[in-house]
């Protein structure tokens, strides 16, 4: 791990007043591996640092995954054409990350999602700055399952980063009106047929041209293909992706 990763790890959220009380009452966890940890503002354990895997140069220029190779894109962005720009990501999918979104997913561990954010600007701030967004637009959730949840992740995700980064947030812009079946134990093709239609827009007219999904995790892009579609059929003209984790290198 170099000195910028170090850096990236070892960051603190904002002690407020109000995050101070929080601590008091319901102790933070580490992001990574759920042990509580001192108060005073740290987001994950001293020992973790070094357990998140970095995605590292070189990256495919489309989708944003490690390769193995040094070609510019990888054999999957080869041979399908995705409806967005450019993707990048923070963090290999490894089991690591893959506990840690559980968690933050499935277990109510919604402090999480500061750290992801957090890294997420450290790690990709300057790239994701220079594509001048004019909002970041989270992967909803269908209503049926927020409120089984409580919550959307990517939601959670993209209202700190926007914070972070200055820039808006249309949590609302898009809808899921589809209850579609969880993606992970989908192939390809099973994935897409799964999200047909998934998505529709909430208002006709969208005044925007540069905008950034935020998602958890990018694995085949479906997803993200499914919503730029939705996206540039209403005028949208650039369209990039922004996620926590992204699969192992290809």
């Amino acid at each position: 791990m170099n000195r910028r990763d170090t850096q990236v790890l070892s960051g603190k959220y904002k002690s407020t007043l109000f995050n101070i009380f929080l601590d008091a009452i319901y102790p933070r966890r580490c992001a990574v591996c759920d042990e509580i940890i001192p108060f005073g503002g740290a987001l994950i354990c001293s020992g973790c640092e070094k357990k998140p895997v970095f995605v590292r140069e070189p990256r495919c220029r489309k989708c944003g995954r490690m390769l193995y190779s040094r070609e510019e894109y990888c054999t999957d962005c080869k041979e399908v054409k995705h409806a967005f720009d450019r993707a990048f990501s923070v963090f290999i999918y490894n089991d690591v990350m893959q506990q840690s979104v559980f968690r933050f997913k499935y277990q109510g561990r919604q402090e999480y999602a500061d750290f992801y954010a957090e890294c997420i600007y450290r790690y990709l701030g300057e790239e994701l700055k220079s594509l001048n967004a004019e909002a970041l637009i989270p992967v909803p959730l269908h209503k049926e399952r927020y409120k089984m949840r409580g919550f959307n992740q990517a939601e959670l995700i993209a209202e700190r980063l926007g914070k972070i980064l200055g820039i808006k947030v249309e949590k609302d812009l898009v809808r899921r009106v589809s209850a579609t079946l969880p993606q992970k134990n989908l192939n390809r093709e099973e994935r897409r047929k799964n999200l047909k239609r998934a998505f529709t827009l909430s208002r006709n007219i969208v005044k925007l041209t540069r905008v950034i999904i935020v998602d958890d995790i990018y694995t085949t892009g479906i997803t993200a293909d499914e919503m730029a579609e939705i996206l540039r059929s209403a005028g949208v003209r650039e369209i990039y992706v922004v996620t926590l984790c992204s699969g192992s290198p290809v």
